[in-house]
């Protein structure tokens, strides 16, 4: 008898293309475990799945070793920000400070 399988999809956009990946997997498996068995890693070298950030429709998963994916989940994998929004908006509020100043 087959075992059965679940479908998830696993996404990652860099900066220059995006990826999404339909997986078979077998009901149970952790988030960390699909994003290992779909190949990701393959096709962007530059990540780290084992430390990267992840999340399932838009919600950061804290531990992805444990989280048990559903059928229909579409795991995100999540880059670094490249800056600060907060420091961002303060530089910003500064500059138009200073410009209502001059």
């Amino acid at each position: 008898m087959a075992e059965a399988v679940i479908e998830v999809e696993v996404v990652y956009a860099a900066v220059d293309r995006q990826v999404l990946l339909s997986v078979q997997v077998t009901p149970g498996s952790s988030v960390r475990a699909v994003l290992l068995q779909s190949g990701i890693g393959k096709a962007f070298p530059e990540l780290d799945l084992a430390v990267c950030p992840v999340g399932v429709f838009g919600k950061v998963i804290a531990d992805p070793d444990s989280r048990a994916v559903q059928a229909g989940d579409r795991i995100e994998v999540y880059r670094p920000l490249l800056a600060d929004p907060k420091e961002v908006r303060r530089l910003r509020a500064a500059k138009a400070a200073e410009a209502r100043n001059q």
